[in-house]
């Protein structure tokens, strides 16, 4: 089990989003998932004082209304939310993307993969190193 918090998805493909949560249920790793399609919809949950807050955001780069560069820009100057751990997991490779998510403070980058065993334990491997990863009691 990852924590008892929930894990916080954003991303806006439907399709990855169902397979991030098959891959999450079939490890076994997480008791509660959010899914939110982008950056304005999970800055409105974050600071919203109703919604608990995650232990860890996975998070798309290409996104409508508001990207994933944008929504780390937002998030990294909060003080409520800047210190919530976020990987993105996007398709992108480019290298001006890694650089700009690595200068907004992530603490990840991976690229989905398209085979499905090799997506899981992608999975597996975030999910395993946030259970063994002391975070700050505000987080």
């Amino acid at each position: 089990m990852l924590k008892t918090r929930p894990l916080l998805l954003i991303e806006d493909d439907n399709v990855d989003a169902m397979t991030v949560k098959r891959a999450m249920e079939e490890i076994g790793v997480i008791e509660s998932f959010v899914h939110l399609t982008n950056g304005e919809e999970a800055l409105d949950y974050l600071q919203s004082e109703v919604n608990e807050k995650p232990c860890l955001i996975l998070l798309d780069l290409d996104m409508p209304r508001m990207n994933g560069i944008e929504f780390l820009e937002k998030a990294k100057v909060d003080p409520g939310i800047r210190n919530i751990p976020v990987v993105v997991l996007t398709t992108s490779r480019e290298d001006r993307d890694i650089v700009k998510t690595f200068e907004n403070s992530v603490a990840g980058y991976m690229v989905k993969s398209i085979d499905y065993d090799q997506f899981v334990e992608k999975m597996r491997a975030i999910c395993e190193y946030w259970a063994l990863s002391r975070l700050p009691a505000a987080v």
